[in-house]
């Protein structure tokens, strides 16, 4: 079985309103429970806005602290998945139903193998 990161790609400046963001968590929870039930589910996680994160930047041997995003873009990681699954197919079979639950693009991203691939 393979480790596939299923990454939802959030628009941050997309507005919702309580009951859509409501409906959209309910949704990817009965995703998240039917991964559950056929044993594909290893972590699902959820993450707060890029204005509350921190990037801690190596640099001639020392390192920079600064807050807020590293990047200039709308599309954020807004949450993820992480699945085991046979092969690519499978994982994209799930990623095709998370992206239907929260509405938003979903990237499908393979761990690297023990050999650093």
């Amino acid at each position: 079985m393979a480790r596939y990161l299923l990454a939802v790609q959030y628009d941050e400046t997309s507005q919702h309103t309580e009951e859509e963001v409501q409906a959209q968590m309910a949704r990817t929870g009965r995703v998240t429970h039917e991964m559950k039930a056929a044993g594909t589910w290893v972590f699902v996680g959820g993450l707060r806005p890029s204005h509350a994160t921190t990037l801690v930047r190596p640099g001639n041997g020392t390192t920079t602290i600064t807050d807020g995003p590293f990047a200039e873009t709308k599309e954020q990681l807004g949450g993820f998945w992480v699945i085991e699954c046979a092969d690519l197919d499978q994982a994209l079979g799930w990623a095709n139903k998370a992206a239907l639950a929260c509405g938003e693009p979903i990237e499908v991203r393979p761990f690297a193998d023990d050999s650093g691939r």
